[in-house]
């Protein structure tokens, strides 16, 4: 990844929301503190700031939520340029086990929906226990959570007793990370993005607000 491509993902000056302290954790808030539904948006490895995550929490939050993006790496999101920390050394300080969020506030009863976009690191048996309605959100060349395991997680979904409400699909011609993380120039890129944020805030309209 060139520096520019780089800057692009991690700057933080992007979004019409701004930062603030929540619970001992900065976080980027956007959206009307008068909403009645509030949305905790997690981020994936490229952290808060990356500008494509916070336009999605900007475009969730216009569809009429507020929504909360922590910081949970705590100002050391990963990053591709540092050679001396690839990926699998940045995860020894950010145990993946303790980072499924989304996963593990379904299984509570303090919130009401969920979606998994291009969920990573996530396996079978952590849909087991699903409480909420769920839609999981993949991507046909996703190598870290492909198709196949995408699959699996919608059986477990189907003999789920007591039933929940899912939606899961496989996104074609697309990879890990293409809601967050796709070519602003690329018009094949920002409509399959688009679909997937659409289809997002379709579930939280209809989970939420009915």
């Amino acid at each position: 990844m060139h520096g520019s491509d780089r800057d692009k993902l991690l700057n933080a000056s992007s979004g019409a929301g701004h930062v603030t302290n929540i619970g001992g954790l900065n976080s980027y808030v956007t959206g009307s503190p008068l909403a009645i539904f509030a949305i905790l948006l997690v981020s994936d490895v490229f952290g808060y700031k990356a500008p494509l995550f916070r336009k999605l929490a900007d475009k969730v939050a216009a569809a009429g939520f507020y929504v909360v993006a922590p910081d949970f790496f705590y100002d050391d999101p990963f990053d591709p340029d540092n050679v001396t920390r690839p990926l699998p050394v940045w995860l020894q300080d950010h145990e993946p086990e303790k980072g499924k969020t989304a996963i593990d506030v379904g299984k509570s009863k303090h919130v009401e929906a969920a979606v998994l976009l291009h969920p990573a690191y996530v396996e079978v048996n952590d849909i087991r226990g699903i409480k909420i309605p769920i839609a999981i959100l993949g991507g046909q060349n996703d190598t870290i959570t492909p198709p196949k395991l995408i699959k699996q997680f919608k059986q477990v979904l189907q003999d789920a007793k007591p039933k929940v409400a899912y939606e899961v699909k496989n996104f074609p011609n697309v990879g890990h990370g293409w809601t967050v993380r796709y070519d602003p120039n690329d018009p094949k890129a920002v409509k399959a993005a688009d679909k997937a944020h659409r289809i997002m805030i379709d579930w939280f309209d209809k989970h939420l607000k009915d």
